[in-house]
């Protein structure tokens, strides 16, 4: 590999290659209106003690993870609770990401309770465009998530650079993404901050869904709790109501709808203008989207959460067997070459 690392750990400092300047309201949000949205989840209470074991330990050697275990490479990002960086486990050279997340400035922000459940969501979820959490460490001053590579980086990245993705490969990401969040519903975990910037790609261009600090494990209630990103919120977050995994549903709407047009649809200067948009649910296209792009969008953008287009039914939408189609086509004129040696 190209990539150097160093034998020693060394300090988490650089700055990172992916780092960009987003409009405020890409910022997260977060506001507790009742008690119970502050409680753990059931996830939580039912692993206990020997969840958190299990996730320290190096399951080849039964010893806990240590940062010595790692070299270390370039920096991969930066946050505002830490960073992170590239790593090669020393043993068997197996690549990965080291989320490095700082004990005061997390105190400082009381969320450490946050990452705690970040953690134990993320592990226990295996799916080809989830991006894996393989376990944690820590030490007096530092947490250490160790993470699947994505080689690819941010897919906000690519968006940026592009401007804005043609219809057929934006639904080639939603339908990943959307295979992504069918999954993590039927566990019953809401992501809740579904984003570009929170969407990795690895080194084929697969889709990786990542970052779960805003996730929770809600199987017997729905949710109060105001957070995630605001140009993604959905009007019942928005509005302070109850609301269950359909948020993520709207996302996808708000997601496709930046893929194809460039920007967020209810995008406006300032947060306050920004809420008003959200509530009122105008949607306004360009004369390049297609009507079945469109509606596809509007399928997933109702104020009406019961409303909302399922998941389940997206495949069946125009908009992405149009897509998929064109995939089946192009593979019939191009298949693969088999090489014999003579």
């Amino acid at each position: 590999m190209s990539i150097g690392f160093a034998q020693t750990p060394q300090s988490y400092t650089s700055t990172s290659r992916f780092s960009h300047t987003r409009h405020s309201n890409s910022a997260p949000i977060c506001r507790k209106l009742s008690k119970a949205a502050n409680t753990k989840p059931d996830i939580e209470k039912r692993k206990g003690k020997s969840f958190q074991d299990r996730c320290l330990i190096n399951r080849r050697t039964k010893k806990e993870w240590k940062l010595t275990d790692f070299d270390i490479g370039q920096s991969l990002g930066r946050g505002k609770f830490g960073n992170v960086v590239l790593a090669r486990e020393k043993d068997n050279q197996f690549i990965c990401a080291l989320k490095v997340l700082y004990k005061d400035q997390l105190k400082k922000a009381n969320i450490e309770h946050q990452v705690r459940r970040e953690i134990e969501i993320q592990y226990h979820l295996r799916h080809e465009n989830i991006l894996k959490l393989f376990g944690y460490f820590y030490d007096e001053k530092r947490i250490f998530l160790i993470l699947e590579y994505a080689k690819g980086g941010e897919l906000y990245k690519h968006l940026k650079a592009k401007k804005r993705f043609d219809e057929d490969t934006a639904a080639k990401y939603i339908v990943s993404l959307a295979s992504a969040l069918d999954y993590i519903h039927l566990h019953n975990v809401i992501h809740r901050d579904i984003k570009p910037e929170n969407i990795l790609l690895d080194g084929k261009g697969n889709l990786k869904l990542a970052d779960f600090g805003w996730a929770v494990h809600t199987p017997l209630h729905r949710r109060t709790t105001v957070c995630g990103t605001l140009d993604y919120l959905a009007p019942e977050i928005v509005l302070g109501k109850h609301h269950d995994e359909k948020v993520d549903n709207w996302s996808l709407g708000v997601l496709t709808y930046e893929f194809i047009v460039g920007r967020p649809p209810f995008e406006a200067d300032g947060n306050k203008a920004t809420y008003l948009r959200i509530k009122a649910g105008e949607l306004h296209f360009p004369s390049h989207v297609s009507s079945a792009a469109e509606d596809f969008i509007r399928c997933l953008l109702q104020r009406d959460p019961s409303r909302r287009m399922k998941l389940s039914a997206i495949y069946a939408h125009p908009f992405i067997k149009k897509s998929q189609s064109k995939d089946i086509i192009q593979q019939e004129q191009c298949p693969s070459t088999v090489i014999v040696g003579g």
